[in-house]
């Protein structure tokens, strides 16, 4: 014997006939925590903090970067033994 019932109702409605928590609040907090956090990442994305967080300790202004480049690039090449 098989017998079948189709109970035809909103997830709240099913939420509180099993007497489950509403969970809405908690979501919401924690959906405005993590707007928060990747809000507060984006703008560390910025160019200047990246080079920043990038470079050795010595050379944390791009005037310095850019002379070490112009260094590497006039460096005669490497002789081979």
């Amino acid at each position: 014997m098989k017998i079948t019932v189709n109970v035809d109702c909103t997830p709240e409605e099913a939420r509180a006939f099993f007497g489950l928590p509403d969970v809405k609040p908690m979501q919401d907090a924690l959906l405005r925590q993590a707007q928060d956090r990747l809000s507060a990442a984006m703008a560390a994305m910025d160019p200047e903090a990246m080079m920043r967080a990038w470079l050795p300790p010595g050379m944390q202004s791009f005037d310095q970067f850019q002379k070490f480049w112009a260094q590497m690039a006039g460096a005669p090449p490497r002789k081979e033994p």
